[in-house]
C-alpha cells in the first residue's frame, strides 16, 4: 500500500499531433519509415526488374508504363525514399562515432540530410526519369 503513495502522477500525453518533436527526431521518424518501406516494397522493385530484362517486348511495354506522369512521380518519391534513407544513415554512422553529438551540431546535420537528399533526388530524378 504504501508503494502505490510514493508513485508519483506522470502527466500523459497522448495526443501524437500535439507532441512537437525537434528536427532530429523528425528525421529518425522518417529514418525508420523509408528502411521500411524500402524492405517491403524490395521484392516489388525486382520483380519489375527481372520482368522489364525477359524480353524487349516486356521493356517496351515498361518504359511505356514508367513514361506515364503518375508513375514518374512516385518513382521520384521512391527515390527520396533512398536518397533519404542513405543520407540519414551516414548521418547515424558519424553520430556512432561521436561526431557531431551536441545539440547544435545535430540539429544543423538534420538540415544537411534533408537538404542534400532533396538535391539528390531531383537530380537522378531529372536524369533518369525525364
Amino acid at each position: 500500500m504504501a508503494e502505490i503513495a510514493i508513485k508519483k502522477k506522470r502527466p500523459k500525453n497522448l495526443d501524437l499531433l500535439s507532441i512537437r518533436l525537434p528536427l532530429p527526431g523528425i528525421l529518425s521518424i522518417i529514418h525508420r519509415i523509408s528502411g521500411a518501406v524500402l524492405f517491403l516494397l524490395l521484392p516489388v522493385l525486382l520483380w519489375l526488374f527481372q520482368s522489364s530484362l525477359a524480353s524487349p517486348e516486356s521493356f517496351a511495354t515498361f518504359k511505356s508504363v514508367v513514361g506515364h506522369p503518375l508513375i514518374k512521380l512516385i518513382l521520384l518519391g521512391l527515390i527520396w525514399l533512398y536518397m533519404h534513407h542513405f543520407c540519414a544513415g551516414i548521418r547515424y554512422l558519424l553520430l556512432d562515432l561521436h561526431k557531431g553529438i551536441d545539440l547544435e551540431s545535430a540539429r544543423l546535420s538534420s538540415w544537411i540530410v534533408f537538404g542534400v537528399s532533396i538535391a539528390m533526388t531531383l537530380i537522378i530524378g531529372a536524369k533518369v526519369l525525364w
